[in-house]
């Protein structure tokens, strides 16, 4: 018999820690469904960016090779 899949992976906890310690968080769970809550404490403070949005973002040129040849048209 082949075995199932898993419902939570290892690499969905490590995002689910690592949002609830950037928000707060005081509790992470995750249910037999494989539903991942994230407890967050009254006085938990929105952070701020890390990063400004001053800076622009421009694409590669290989991400620009890869966007030309997938336009329709």
């Amino acid at each position: 018999m082949p075995r199932r899949p898993a419902k939570v992976t290892e690499a969905d906890l490590v995002r689910a820690i690592r949002a609830a310690k950037k928000a707060g968080g005081s509790a992470v769970t995750v249910d037999a469904e494989g539903v991942i809550r994230i407890a967050l404490t009254a006085s938990a403070a929105p952070t701020e960016p890390q990063q400004s949005n001053d800076a622009t973002w421009t694409p590669s040129e290989a991400l620009k090779q890869h966007l030309k040849g997938t336009e329709s048209g």
